[in-house]
């Protein structure tokens, strides 16, 4: 069992720049981000694997990178928005199967950082 354990989440005002951190205990074929925000499910930031994916809402303001030397997976997030608060998740996948969209896909988790982004 892989563990996944993030750090970095935080209050920030609208505009500002927060960067999560989340560290496995193994190495894994990908790793990503998803968000949860209250009252709703579940969904895809961005991942790392082969290639990098983001979803829309995301695209020119936040960059994943990896340090596979260090298992390691960070997701900087800049120009943030009310919108962006939820509780981020760190994700991974064991072996390349499924899609990198879906949270059911995903083989092991983080237990959640907090991203509050006030207006």
């Amino acid at each position: 069992q892989v563990q996944l354990v993030e750090s970095g989440g935080g209050l920030v005002q609208a505009g500002g720049s927060l960067r999560l951190s989340c560290s496995a205990s193994a190495r894994t074929f990908s790793m990503g981000w998803f968000r949860q925000a209250p009252g709703k499910e579940r969904e895809f930031v961005a991942s790392s694997g082969v290639r990098t994916y983001y979803a829309d809402s995301v695209k020119g303001r936040f960059t994943i990178s990896r340090d596979n030397a260090k298992n390691t997976v960070y997701l900087e997030m800049n120009n943030l928005k009310p919108e962006d608060t939820a509780v981020y998740y760190c994700a991974a996948k064991a072996i390349n199967s499924g899609s990198v969209y879906y949270a059911h896909d995903y083989d092991y988790w983080g237990q959640g950082t907090q991203v509050t982004v006030s207006s």
